[in-house]
């Protein structure tokens, strides 16, 4: 469960994402910025910042700003509700950043992602461009998800992941979720008091998985269970996480100092960035069960090849993400696939040589191929 390899050295990063949530940017009573803590957050970017530090935050807050502003602060709100509080929220919550930023004289970039900007490969491609660019011109990207034009309930949901996405994205050393919790435990230790801090994990295994609970009740869309999701992500990407209390003040300065927190520690054999950003994607279109001899052929280095394929499931085009799963309905890895899902269920159980006579045309030899596949780590 716990490593016996050291933590991480956050000063040791020179490229970092700092993920703030709601729950510690906004005053729950006033939906109001907490001025004192965001100025002891942006003193902290500076000196990361003086040190050489390349620094990008993923900010929540907007939606939660703009409830006491438009009278919806004590019922839950539709999506187009949302929608709305989110157009008027954001103009705060950017502002709020630029004000606390320039006073140490740094210059914020706001940029609004959403699943489209990190799921599709030319926009991500895109959105990674102009990090890079607001980096190398010395900005301090602010980035929210574009709550505003959501059209399902809820898109990344939380920021916990579009976090790790844009840890793997910009090829960041490491990723920070300040939260309300000062780390991983056995259990709750709200409720229990036998819970055990881990000060480090060297890998999200699916027991660590079961760790995380329901979301909590309030403004913040996370949870533990969300920030283990993240940590998946970042750590195939190459990155270290951490997960540490943000409640006070400068509560990087106090990670810096040694402060109680857990680290996950980044895969070492990340692959190439097509492959990060495979196996860091979010939404499959679809996926495909497999028999356990394409299971140890996978496990070795090989393409999935029809003859292996049991059973598929969702509609999906070439290119398009799946997810491979074996019998038990067990997630293995996912990858992009080589035709449709229509040709899929024409291909599945037979062999590479039949191929061509079953859909006409002569294709890849291959449902997905080696390089367009990543296996998860259990």
């Amino acid at each position: 469960m716990t490593a016996k390899a050291p933590a991480p050295q956050l000063a040791q990063a020179r490229r970092i994402v700092i993920k703030v949530g709601s729950a510690l940017l906004v005053d729950g009573a006033q939906a109001a910025l907490r001025a004192d803590w965001l100025r002891s957050v942006c003193e902290d970017i500076a000196s990361l910042r003086k040190a050489g530090t390349e620094v990008v935050v993923v900010s929540s807050g907007a939606i939660s700003l703009a409830r006491h502003q438009l009278g919806l602060m004590n019922r839950r709100l539709r999506l187009d509700e949302k929608q709305a509080l989110a157009t008027v929220g954001q103009i705060g919550l950017a502002q709020g950043w630029s004000e606390a930023l320039a006073k140490h004289g740094l210059v914020a970039g706001q940029l609004l992602l959403t699943p489209d900007d990190t799921e599709s490969r030319e926009r991500h491609l895109n959105a990674r461009a102009t990090l890079q660019t607001l980096l190398d011109l010395g900005c301090i990207p602010v980035i929210n998800e574009n709550d505003a034009i959501a059209t399902s309930e809820i898109r990344f949901g939380d920021n916990d992941r579009l976090g790790a996405r844009v840890a793997q994205m910009i090829e960041a050393d490491c990723l920070v979720l300040l939260s309300d919790i000062d780390g991983l435990y056995t259990a709750d230790p709200r409720t229990n008091p036998a819970a055990r801090h881990i000060p480090v994990i060297e890998q999200v295994t699916d027991d660590i998985m079961a760790m995380g609970g329901e979301p909590p009740p309030g403004y913040s869309s996370g949870g533990m269970r969300t920030k283990l999701m993240a940590a998946r992500i970042a750590n195939r990407a190459g990155a270290a996480m951490v997960i540490a209390a943000g409640q006070a003040q400068n509560p990087i300065q106090k990670l810096l100092d040694g402060g109680l927190c857990t680290w996950f520690l980044p895969q070492t054999d990340t692959g190439s960035a097509r492959k990060r950003w495979i196996g860091s994607s979010l939404h499959p279109k679809g996926s495909l069960v497999i028999d356990a001899g394409a299971q140890n052929a996978l496990i070795v280095g090989a393409s999935l090849l029809p003859a292996g394929v049991t059973a598929i499931d969702g509609h999906f085009e070439r290119g398009d993400l799946v997810l491979i799963k074996d019998a038990g309905g067990n997630v293995l890895g996912r990858g992009l696939a080589s035709y449709t899902s229509e040709e899929c269920v024409k291909l599945i159980g037979h062999h590479s040589e039949e191929m061509e006579q079953l859909l006409g045309y002569r294709g890849r030899d291959v449902l997905i191929h080696r390089d367009d596949l990543v296996l998860d780590q259990h």
